[in-house]
């Protein structure tokens, strides 16, 4: 038996159909407030994020542009004058100072010395170094003792330790004669005057100088690789040189880069040693001048404050392109692993 749907049925329908519609509604319009609330909850997390970023950072930030920024700034504007050093500065000489420092066959000279520096460091410090963490990273009888009798001379001040080299190194110092008194007295040199030895001395003592400090890296760079890669290989049969080689080595990449970047840095501002032992006149003799020393003897030497500061800039300028370029395509790796939230 069929039925006819009557006028009351469809009133009905229709009534029903309403109903869910205004359901729907107020279901949208209930979840439509929740989700604006955890917008203004995620807001208001970033703001207070940011307020804390600022609050650590600010201070830290303020004394970098008061004693790192400003001063670059400062030396930057009394490069394009010849100043004596006091007074406000009132004999411009636009880029004259900056082209004679980029024409001076003496600046060359030096930029040069610095650059033999850099890769003498790095090949000289870095293996020896090495050599020396890994042969105290094992257990030994007095480990500590030697430890700490390597890290003595780079914490001695530059100073002292100037000081020292230029008496044992003079012609007649206590290098000299202990050579003589051991029968070697055909290797006596004028170790500080003598163009062919006085860069190979330099080196010599600069590796004594910090090769303490690449060891302290490494080690504590060691103190972080698992002992159960290094087990594992012991029970898969390689040897310790393998080991070394295989497991050490690559997860020490990133220590041996950063110390690298130290070093460089540091070549490129050598002063106190080279200033100390071989003083205003002979460095340049001797070839064994830096930019830092260059800059001191030509600017405030010379009673030339606005080329010593132009010098500055320079040097400053060289330091950085070499720090950007190194950690666009050395330290770019690390750094982006050290990121927080790198990978989102």
């Amino acid at each position: 038996m069929s039925t006819v749907p009557t006028a009351a049925d469809h009133r009905a329908n229709e009534r029903t159909d309403d109903r869910g519609a205004a359901q729907g509604a107020g279901a949208a319009g209930s979840s439509t407030p929740a989700s604006r609330g955890r917008s203004r909850n995620k807001s208001a997390i970033g703001r207070q994020e940011r307020l804390e970023i600022a609050l650590l950072s600010g201070p830290a930030i303020l004394l970098f542009l008061t004693f790192v920024i400003f001063p670059v700034i400062m030396a930057a504007y009394y490069g394009f004058f010849k100043w004596k050093g006091f007074g406000i500065p009132t004999n411009f000489v636009g880029l004259k100072n900056y082209i004679t420092i980029l024409t001076d066959p003496e600046f060359h000279a030096v930029l040069g010395h610095n650059a033999i520096i850099l890769v003498a460091s790095l090949l000289l410090q870095g293996p020896i170094a090495l050599l020396l963490a890994l042969l105290l990273n094992k257990k030994m009888r007095g480990q500590s003792l030697i430890r700490v009798l390597i890290f003595i001379p780079y914490v001695i001040s530059e100073v002292i330790a100037g000081t020292a080299w230029s008496l044992l190194l003079q012609s007649r110092g206590g290098v000299n004669r202990l050579l003589e008194d051991v029968g070697l007295g055909a290797l006596t040199g004028d170790w500080i005057a003598d163009p062919r030895l006085a860069m190979i001395t330099l080196m010599g003592i600069l590796t004594w100088k910090y090769v303490g400090f690449a060891v302290i890296i490494f080690l504590a760079g060691m103190q972080g690789i698992p002992t159960e890669l290094l087990e594992a290989a012991k029970v898969d049969g390689a040897s310790y040189w393998q080991i070394q080689r295989r497991i050490t080595l690559p997860l020490l990449g990133p220590t041996i880069r950063m110390w690298a970047f130290l070093s460089i840095i540091g070549s490129l501002q050598l002063f106190d040693l080279v200033y100390i032992i071989w003083g205003q006149y002979i460095a340049s003799t001797a070839g064994t001048s830096t930019m830092a020393t260059y800059m001191v003897v030509n600017g405030r030497l010379a009673g030339n404050y606005g080329y010593g500061n132009a010098v500055a800039v320079v040097v400053f300028l060289i330091s950085l392109a070499i720090a950007l370029t190194y950690q666009r395509f050395v330290l770019r790796r690390d750094t982006e692993g050290a990121l927080t939230g790198g990978g989102q």
